[in-house]
């Protein structure tokens, strides 16, 4: 009975192990495939549950709200953020490519919410150098691991006044 029980927690580790593998290769390699099946989980089982607590105090992400570049329909997509002075820092581990990135390109600027803040940004990819002094050696650990080479900047929207003459 004992080997039994073994041999399925030595074959669910096997299969584990294999997954977290897939995991860092499809990442590291950029692999369309793989990088699709990736955000294809995310999207089904994490983003609505990210999304309940997703920019309010104390929550792991930040929530992007923009509006679909074709569609014109509305979006929220959770997302991790790190503090750039006054500014947000996002890394891009699918690349620049995405198509909530895409959309507030098209826009111009997004909101974000952050701690229960709401700020009106403008996107901006920066080179990893000027984005590494701003995470931390295991986020640095991290990004390394995955292969992220791709880095947002969210700097907030410049205020226009709007007065009369």
């Amino acid at each position: 009975m004992w080997t039994g029980i073994l041999w399925a927690v030595v074959g669910l580790l096997v299969v584990a192990l294999a997954g977290f593998l897939a995991l860092v290769v499809s990442m590291r390699t950029k692999n369309r495939r793989g990088l699709g099946v990736i955000r294809r989980f995310g999207k089904r089982f994490g983003r609505s549950i990210e999304l309940r607590t997703a920019g309010e105090p104390g929550a792991s992400a930040a929530v992007i709200r923009h509006v679909g570049r074709r569609s014109g329909a509305p979006y929220a997509t959770p997302i991790g953020v790190y503090p750039m002075g006054d500014d947000f820092l996002v890394y891009l581990p699918y690349g620049p490519d995405v198509d909530w990135l895409r959309n507030i390109r098209a826009a111009g600027s997004a909101e974000l919410r952050v701690e229960g803040r709401t700020h009106q940004v403008v996107p901006q990819v920066i080179e990893p150098a000027e984005a590494l002094p701003y995470l931390s050696q295991r986020d640095r650990r991290i990004a390394s691991l995955f292969g992220v080479t791709d880095f947002l900047a969210l700097r907030h929207a410049p205020v226009v006044s709007g007065g009369t003459t």
